[in-house]
């Protein structure tokens, strides 16, 4: 093992020469590995030796004992991980140094700017407004109607507290070309949506094709604007998009993939939050899910190939396929009823998902793994973007294989 300094942070490597200021050997806080950008984060928070030598994150990161055997590592090196406080570092990725400015924390409240405010984006603003004068100074709204944005900047300004009236974030339009001068996108613009009534079963998948433009747009604009931030896909199917927003963003003029754009870990979806609150609302209401309460867990996209497990404990895998479909059906029971289902998505998926995120709490996000965008308990740290990891049932983690290779055709 080698050890470097980077601004002031012990670095270990098991790389020698590298160009980098030497350092004397101790607890280390960044650990340096070579790894195809396009299979890893540009750097993210160890929790297992294994994920140090893997060649691609997947599905296995989520039980890192499916990872085959720990390297062998110094003890000052598995001392650092267990105290959770090593970040890897992937110096392949050409902007390995913005992946470590992105895991610093950054104080003070987040600047948020929508895109835009239809159903689901003026649900989302309503509840932000609401909810997150806590952790955000000011809100953003684009939308293509001028009208839309001023009658909810009138609105929402509007909505106050008595005789405390700095306590909610301020509303205000934003300009096109200002929409990533901010510290959080929420992309939830959306070009079609199946109406109520037309017989498309599985709505999220007729709207990709004619999305994935759109965001793909936004992803460029993003990479022109240099954005910093945090690039959040709402839209549906959220976790295909953020596949398609992370490879547009990367490009360059030509086509070609240069990973110049937007970091792996500064996209994130948020459409798995409701399916979490779908599963808990079977489960109050039926003793046979009762365990999904306090034991359960949601996998995947929201869409198919969801995977709401009943219990990680106890699984039971006939439970968990009925729990699962009826969860994947309940935004069904709203459009027979004659509706679109928005509102808990709006709320359940983006608003509550975004505080929690924004306050380093654990909270449903679809994350990369290899390539594809995962939906699992995560969150963000100082030490970097970090998945939850859990000693998974066989039966369990043969249904999150299939989710995965499900992802991989549709991407």
């Amino acid at each position: 093992m080698y050890w470097y300094a980077i601004d002031g942070k012990r670095a270990a490597s098991p790389e020698a020469e590298l160009p980098l200021p030497p350092a004397p050997e101790g607890a280390p806080e960044l650990f340096l590995l070579r790894r195809d950008p396009a299979r890893l984060p540009a750097a993210w928070r160890v929790t297992d030796p294994r994920q140090l030598a893997a060649d691609t994150a997947d599905v296995r990161w989520l039980d890192p004992r499916r990872m085959g055997d720990a390297p062998e590592l110094p003890e000052s090196v598995s001392g650092a991980i267990a105290a959770g406080r090593l970040t890897a570092v992937n110096l392949q990725h050409p902007r390995w140094r913005r992946a470590l400015d992105f895991t610093a924390p950054r104080p003070g409240k987040k600047r948020v700017h929508l895109l835009a405010v239809g159903d689901v984006g003026g649900t989302l603003l309503t509840a932000l407004d609401l909810l997150g004068g806590g952790v955000i100074s000011s809100i953003g709204i684009c939308d293509l109607d001028e009208n839309t944005v001023a009658r909810w900047v009138t609105e929402t300004g509007q909505i106050a507290w008595p005789w405390d009236y700095g306590a909610l974030p301020e509303v205000e339009a934003v300009e096109p070309e200002r929409l990533f001068d901010c510290d959080v996108f929420l992309f939830a613009a959306a070009k079609a949506i199946p109406p109520v009534g037309s017989g498309v079963r599985d709505v999220r998948m007729a709207q990709l094709e004619a999305n994935r433009p759109l965001a793909e747009r936004f992803a460029r604009q993003a990479r022109e604007a240099d954005f910093r931030g945090l690039f959040i896909v709402l839209s549906d199917p959220v976790d295909p998009l953020c596949q398609a927003v992370w490879r547009a963003s990367n490009r360059d003029g030509e086509g070609r993939r240069d990973h110049l754009g937007l970091l792996p870990e500064q996209v994130q979806g948020f459409g798995l939050g409701v399916m979490n609150a779908r599963a808990a609302y079977f489960a109050k209401r039926d003793p046979r899910f009762a365990a999904f309460l306090t034991e359960g867990r949601t996998f995947g996209p929201h869409g198919r190939g969801l995977v709401a497990a009943n219990s990680v404990e106890h699984y039971d895998d006939e439970l968990s396929q009925e729990l699962t479909r009826l969860t994947l059906e309940a935004n069904l029971r709203v459009r027979e009823l004659g509706f679109k289902p928005y509102v808990a998505p709006a709320v359940s998926s983006g608003a509550m998902q975004l505080l929690l995120s924004l306050r380093g709490d654990w909270h449903c996000g679809s994350v990369p793994l290899g390539g594809v965008w995962f939906g699992c308990k995560n969150r963000f740290t100082a030490r970097g973007l970090e998945w939850e990891t859990l000693a998974l049932p066989d039966g369990l983690f043969a249904r999150l294989r299939e989710t995965e290779r499900t992802l991989r055709e549709i991407g």
